[in-house]
C-alpha cells in the first residue's frame, strides 16, 4: 500500500501532555483550547523548552517552535 506524496502534520504539539498533531506553523489561543477541549474561560498557558510559563492573551497567535507545550493549569508530577 503506497501513501504517495501524502506527508504526515507538521508539528505534535504538546497539550495538557497529551500530543496532538498540528498542520500549520502558528497556532491561536482559541485553537489551543479547542485542541485540549477545556472551557475558553480557563484560558491557556504557553509552556516553552526552557519551562517557562505565560499566559496566552485572547486571539494571540504563537509561531510553533520545538519543545513547546500547552497547559489550562499548572500540573505538578513525582520526579
Amino acid at each position: 500500500m503506497t501513501l504517495g506524496n501524502k506527508q504526515g502534520p507538521k508539528f505534535f504539539l504538546d497539550i495538557e501532555g497529551e500530543l496532538k498533531p498540528w498542520d500549520k506553523g502558528t497556532i491561536t489561543t482559541e485553537e489551543v483550547i479547542a485542541l485540549g477541549g477545556w472551557d475558553p474561560s480557563l484560558g491557556a498557558i504557553l509552556i516553552d523548552k526552557d519551562n517557562v510559563e505565560r499566559p496566552l492573551q485572547p486571539g494571540e497567535v504563537i509561531e510553533l517552535k520545538p519543545g513547546m507545550g500547552f497547559s489550562k493549569k499548572v500540573h505538578f508530577k513525582r520526579g
